[in-house]
């Protein structure tokens, strides 16, 4: 794992914009596309407000890139906990990536059919690829979750499906996740992960022994990609 830490959200959002910004540049001189997955909550979205200003949209050809998301609540679209909905009003009514290429998740239909179909469009996309994603962003919550991989959760140990939708019983609601089997094939991998509150937990993940079902965030390991971590001084203040 590359570790990345600055000292404010801020610096830390900064940079990992530019990475993201050179990471596309590259990827799509080389192979025409950028194939990004978005993280859903509050913490990135510094990132794409950062990514949708002016000093910063004309960085990348978000005519060539494609977005997908790690997870999404049961919620509709118009709901604030929507994760599609937040990005959209921080990134994507900003810049000019074509409607085709935003791949929400679906609200509108049941919960496993919603997996189903974006686990259809996925390998749709991958099948036939060396990696899945060039670029997977991922959260971490203060109990180790990631995506909507939660503490004792089946899914964490999903080794077939790309896409699940588990009922969530503290939340009493269901989510569409992607799976470690999907994002493991990724090209790249970066947590974005802030705040004091996180600073056991990150420790625990990232220097502790492999517990996937206490730290389900320990599941993420690109079996070919490359795995970064950007942490704020706060957050990453206790990692050897």
């Amino acid at each position: 794992m590359k570790l990345h830490i600055q000292t404010t959200t801020e610096a830390l959002s900064r940079e990992l914009a530019d990475w993201i910004v050179l990471d596309a540049e590259a990827r799509i001189s080389a192979s025409g596309q950028y194939t990004l997955v978005l993280s859903g909550g509050s913490t990135p979205k510094k990132l794409y407000d950062l990514l949708a200003s002016e000093s910063y949209k004309s960085k990348i050809d978000w005519k060539k890139v494609h977005l997908f998301w790690g997870d999404e609540r049961y919620v509709p679209f118009d709901d604030e906990r929507n994760n599609g909905k937040m990005a959209y009003e921080a990134l994507i009514k900003h810049v000019e990536v074509p409607d085709e290429q935003v791949h929400y998740m679906d609200t509108t239909i049941p919960p496993e059919a919603s997996a189903r179909s974006y686990a259809y469009l996925l390998h749709r996309y991958f099948d036939k690829a060396d990696f899945t994603f060039d670029l997977v962003l991922l959260g971490m919550g203060d109990d180790g979750h990631t995506l909507s991989l939660f503490p004792g959760s089946p899914v964490i140990q999903e080794k077939d499906l790309w896409v699940a939708a588990p009922f969530v019983p503290a939340q009493d609601m269901y989510r569409i996740t992607l799976t470690s089997a999907v994002v493991n094939r990724s090209r790249l991998v970066a947590f974005l992960v802030t705040g004091e509150g996180k600073a056991e937990t990150l420790k625990e993940v990232v220097n502790g022994p492999y517990r996937p079902d206490t730290w389900p965030s320990q599941v993420i390991q690109p079996a070919d990609g490359a795995l970064h971590l950007f942490a704020d001084q706060a957050a990453g203040r206790l990692i050897r």
